[in-house]
């Protein structure tokens, strides 16, 4: 039923499969099947030629295209099988055409692969020889001379080949015999020849049966009816210049050009030679709407419009009749042929909608099929097709104008998410001519960008004592690419702090970044941390960035003064000798604050006195002296309620109640020594050594004090551990002077500086700083009293910012350390 043949081997086009993103067969499948199948014959077995599974026919999408544009075919999904789904008629299709061949084009898609097959039409004798008329009329005078030819009109059959009109037979008759003659066009032309000489009084009237046949099995046939009158003496014929006209004519004539003028003579006299022009009677339509013949002159003329593409080529047939009795006519033929010019823009056909391409594709991957015609001829019908510069696609042939549009560069969704392609086809004729069309190609995205935060890191500065659940702060970050790639969910990366989670101090809404605190904080314990949190995309794989998030924890005044000494708990009694001078030193409150800051900086004042013009305490060290000179008639008892506030917002304050005893005897310990040395005797000499001994030794166990200070305080530089120091300037230094005191914290770091300068009861040049217990994080503060108020003018402001992120703690210390021994250094040269 079908025959194929292949012009490679099935390995080569396997090595193309495997080695080609996309595949176009040179090597074309053929079959051959005759005209006129029913519907659903079988043509061949088109997955196994193509070497194809059955299930690829489905899962690849295999489909058949028709360069003729109506499909004739149809694939069994089931089988494979290539079968006839609609009525072909050969002639309809190729019409006289030797070789009759339908190409396919069959697209199958991941890979996207194009196939060539061509499809041979046979023909069937199924159309009889067919005369346009079916009675010629032919009127010929008595006189004509045996031998004379009248042509007779040519059969025709749709059928070629074998099955095509091959020859004609003549009804036996005494007076005429059929003889042919070949034409230019491989056709044979029948003719009638006069064997005996006419008598019209014996016949005036010859009837004939002229019969065409063709060569098929079995063999098919025609008929016409010839009629012959037989006309009295007009025995001369208009004769052509010559028996055929080969014309040629533009495709763009206009109407009214001129074709060709005719000539013809008739050596009668008279009427007899006066001659008119005819198109044939056999003259088909289409030359008969398109050109016009003027019966006097003989011009022929374009009186419609010429398409090359329709008609390349009219025979047109000729007569010439005179006005004698009988009326004798002369015969020729006009062979027109049509000049094609470039009057048809190319088509861009697309073989295959244009499928989305992921941005990661690489060089050579099919977007689309596409093929280009133009029906004009030669040099008019060659195509090329360009595309815009500057696109990362081109084109690719392939066989019979033909292309496939593949990728040539890197395609980014982030930059170019949709091309508009435009093709451009241009011809080869002159002008030359050119189409255009424009292929949209989406670019589908892949997971090629990471999120990314607005900022690397970020600083958050949260109050202690914050409510639990409460927002910190809202990070935020943005992918580039689409849909899912672009969905992005935040979460807590795992670390410690204080050897504890994180996730037990934050937590992260996963949809839009939010960092809630898990629970209060409190400034004492906990200063400074860092949170991780990881952006992360619902691509595949997943891409994912981190953002640091710093959280600084700022002090409230939460913490009241707490007294240290006399404590608040225990009993105490002061004695006072009535002999006590003004300026007189009782006892030193000392009291700390667990805030930092301001709110750690410590004031003292009376708030109640059982006298209060015999006591005062100095504002800032706490020592309490007597204001004046203790006088007989003072109560013994005295009571002294002692304050002690911050200077945070709100106020905290804590007070300590001081007894004092007034009592007469009780001398100062320099004074009773004094006495004690003017006494002469032995007792007093052993005393003395006792003395000698006891200074000597302070003096080591001073001198050993200062050393391991010393040398505590020069690794403080490098580990951040702090000291206690105290200094007093040489009296050659010709200024007041002065005294640093740092009072350290309970956990190590220094909280309190004081320099003092002249007369301590003065208060004047007395500067001190309070800091924070983690005193790499704060401010560094010199403050100078006033003399007369308790207000505190900044007089030296060290703002020791946050170093960057980057810094270790350590490197933070040392910063630290290095700028506060700075400027304590400056302030005492002040």
């Amino acid at each position: 039923m079908s025959g194929k043949r292949r012009n490679r081997g099935w390995r080569w086009r396997a090595l193309l499969w495997h080695f080609l993103m996309w595949t176009t067969v040179d090597a074309q499948t053929r079959y051959s099947i005759p005209e006129e199948l029913k519907q659903g014959s079988v043509v061949g077995n088109l997955a196994k030629d193509l070497s194809l599974g059955l299930s690829e026919i489905f899962e690849r999408k295999l489909r058949v295209a028709s360069e003729a544009g109506k499909q004739y075919f149809s694939v069994d999904a089931g089988k494979g099988e290539l079968l006839v789904s609609d009525r072909i008629d050969r002639e309809a299709l190729c019409g006289q055409s030797a070789n009759c061949v339908l190409p396919l084009q069959v697209v199958v898609e991941n890979p996207l692969q194009l196939h060539r097959i061509e499809v041979e039409i046979r023909d069937i004798n199924d159309n009889f020889p067919r005369f346009q008329t079916q009675e010629i009329n032919l009127k010929i005078p008595e006189s004509v001379a045996v031998g004379t030819r009248f042509p007779l009109e040519s059969a025709e059959d749709p059928d070629v080949g074998s099955n095509s009109l091959k020859t004609y037979t003549l009804m036996k008759n005494e007076h005429f015999s059929l003889k042919f003659k070949d034409e230019k066009n491989g056709l044979t032309a029948p003719e009638l020849v006069l064997e005996k000489s006419l008598d019209r009084e014996k016949m005036s009237t010859h009837q004939l049966l002229l019969t065409g046949l063709d060569g098929g099995n079995p063999l098919k046939s025609g008929t016409c009816k010839i009629i012959i009158d037989v006309l009295d003496n007009n025995d001369n014929f208009p004769v052509f210049d010559e028996k055929e006209y080969k014309v040629s004519l533009k495709e763009n004539s206009t109407k009214g050009t001129l074709v060709l003028t005719l000539k013809a003579t008739d050596i009668d006299q008279g009427v007899n030679s006066e001659i008119r022009y005819y198109f044939g009677v056999r003259t088909p339509e289409a030359v008969l709407s398109t050109f016009e013949i003027n019966e006097q002159t003989g011009q022929i003329v374009l009186k419609g419009e010429l398409d090359y593409e329709a008609f390349a080529s009219y025979l047109i047939d000729v007569t010439a009749k005179d006005k004698g009795v009988p009326e004798m006519e002369g015969h020729c033929r006009l062979q027109l042929d049509i000049e094609d010019i470039n009057d048809n823009a190319p088509e861009i056909v697309l073989t295959s909608k244009p499928s989305p391409v992921r941005e990661d594709a690489s060089r050579g991957t099919v977007v689309a099929l596409i093929s280009v015609k133009d029906i004009d001829s030669g040099n008019n019908s060659k195509v090329t097709l360009q595309l815009p510069n500057g696109l990362p696609f081109s084109l690719k042939p392939s066989f019979s104008n033909n292309y496939a549009l593949v990728t040539s560069g890197v395609l980014d969704r982030e930059s170019v998410s949709e091309y508009n392609i435009e093709i451009t086809a241009t011809d080869a004729g002159f002008p030359p001519l050119s189409s255009k069309k424009m292929i949209s190609v989406s670019i589908t995205d892949v997971n090629d960008n990471p999120p990314v935060f607005s900022q690397s890191t970020y600083n958050v500065y949260l109050k202690e004592n914050r409510v639990a659940g409460s927002i910190l702060y809202s990070v935020s970050a943005s992918d580039l690419d689409a849909g899912e790639n672009a969905k992005v969910s935040y979460s807590i990366v795992d670390s410690k702090v204080h050897d504890v989670s994180v996730s037990s101090y934050v937590y992260v809404n996963s949809e839009n970044g939010s960092i809630f605190s898990m629970h209060s904080f409190d400034y004492e314990k906990v200063k400074v941390f860092r949170v991780q949190v990881e952006a992360k995309d619902q691509g595949s794989p997943s891409l994912s960035s981190n953002a640091t998030v710093h959280v600084f924890i700022l002090d409230q005044n939460d913490n009241a003064p707490a007294v240290i000494y006399p404590s608040p708990h225990a009993a105490s009694h002061l004695r006072v000798p009535r002999s006590a001078k003004a300026g007189h030193l009782l006892t030193k409150v000392t009291a700390v604050d667990a805030d930092s800051g301001h709110n750690a900086w410590i004031s003292y004042k009376v708030a109640e006195a059982t006298d209060a013009s015999l006591f005062t305490i100095n504002l800032y060290t706490g020592e309490v002296r007597t204001k004046r000179a203790v006088y007989e008639h003072d109560d013994s008892s005295q009571k002294l309620i002692v304050e002690v506030k911050d200077d945070g917002e709100p106020v905290q304050s804590a007070t300590v109640t001081l007894s004092i005893l007034l009592e007469d005897g009780v001398s100062e310990p320099v004074l009773e020594l004094r006495h004690k040395a003017s006494e002469p005797g032995k007792k007093g000499g052993r005393i003395t050594l006792y003395l000698i001994v006891a200074l000597a030794s302070v003096s080591v166990l001073s001198l050993l004090t200062l050393l391991v200070l010393g040398v505590k305080c020069m690794r403080s530089s490098t580990s951040g551990a702090t000291c206690c120091v105290r200094r007093t300037l040489s009296d050659e230094d010709k200024k007041p002077n002065r005294n640093l005191h740092i009072q350290l914290n309970t956990d190590g770091p220094i909280k309190y500086v004081e320099v003092l300068g002249g007369d301590v009861m003065s208060q004047s040049h007395s500067f001190r700083s309070c800091m924070s217990p983690m005193s790499e994080y704060s401010d560094f503060t010199l403050v100078k009293p006033s003399s007369t108020t308790d207000f505190k003018e900044v007089i030296s402001v060290l703002d020791a910012s946050l170093p960057d992120s980057t810094w270790t703690f350590e490197s933070q210390q040392q910063y630290h350390t290095t700028t506060m021994q700075g400027y304590l250094k400056k302030a005492l040269e002040h």
